[in-house]
């Protein structure tokens, strides 16, 4: 009997430490969620990536550079609009913040892709190849997933992170139209080092307003979104930028753009 009794009072500890634990998470995530709401008038001064950039180039002994002009979505051209979304969330217009259509395609690309590689290197047990979901290609994340990273979250990959992510792109979708989505997303991103924002994109690497961008060179600067400061670098790899970018052109004409009503 005083076994079973400890047994039952240190079951009943655990217990209330796991349910005094879960009640202290979920009050931390309320109190730090951000306020989406005041998204819709009101521009972000800074966002979780500039920060991230900014402390790194202070650990390299750096001075911060940030370079951003903030435009409406009317003085960015419809074709920079069309080759972001044809490069990046072609369903934009239509999904509702999760593409599973996207999803679905990027497991099965991950898969095959990992099934390649590990007969390629002779291994055969199937749980050495099946691909894990932080893995996936970009293309399962949609704009308004990346522009819920960009704004409020760290790049670390993790379980949590991953349904913070989730939950304020519901939000986002919930309280902000798609052509203010958009127009946010298409101010804040990152164009390479320092450079932010399509205006400050368009004058950096074509000497021009973003209203101005042609069609190939809307393309061109789509094709570096994926990563502009290594792999999409244009000084670094403009073979790939520029591969990236001719596939985009042809989906282009393709791609549907949010009206004023969504």
């Amino acid at each position: 009997m005083p076994v079973l009794s400890t047994f039952w009072k240190l079951t009943k500890a655990v217990i209330l430490g796991v349910f005094a634990f879960v009640v202290f998470w979920i009050v931390y995530e309320v109190a730090t969620f951000p306020n989406v709401k005041k998204l819709r008038t009101s521009n972000p001064e800074a966002t979780a990536l500039i920060a991230t950039r900014a402390e790194e180039a202070r650990e390299r002994g750096e001075q911060p550079k940030r370079v951003q002009q903030w435009i409406p979505l009317e003085r960015i051209s419809v074709h920079l609009q069309r080759a972001v979304l044809a490069g990046e969330d072609a369903n934009f217009a239509a999904h509702n913040g999760f593409d599973y259509d996207a999803i679905q395609k990027a497991w099965e690309q991950a898969r095959r892709e990992a099934e390649k590689e590990a007969k390629e290197s002779g291994e055969d047990d199937e749980s050495s190849w099946i691909p894990q979901m932080p893995s996936f290609k970009r293309g399962a994340s949609t704009v308004s997933q990346q522009l819920a990273k960009n704004l409020y979250l760290s790049s670390e990959r993790s379980v949590v992170r991953k349904a913070r992510e989730a939950a304020i792109t519901y939000f986002l979708e919930r309280h902000l139209s798609k052509r203010r989505i958009l127009e946010i997303y298409l101010n804040v991103i990152e164009w390479g080092e320092g450079i932010y924002g399509a205006e400050a994109a368009a004058r950096h690497y074509f000497r021009k307003s973003a209203a101005d961008l042609t069609p190939r060179e809307a393309a061109y600067l789509s094709a570096m979104i994926p990563n502009p400061r290594t792999v999409f670098n244009p000084q670094v790899n403009p073979r790939r930028v520029a591969r990236r970018q001719r596939v985009i052109m042809r989906g282009m004409p393709y791609v549907r753009l949010p009206d004023a009503n969504s």
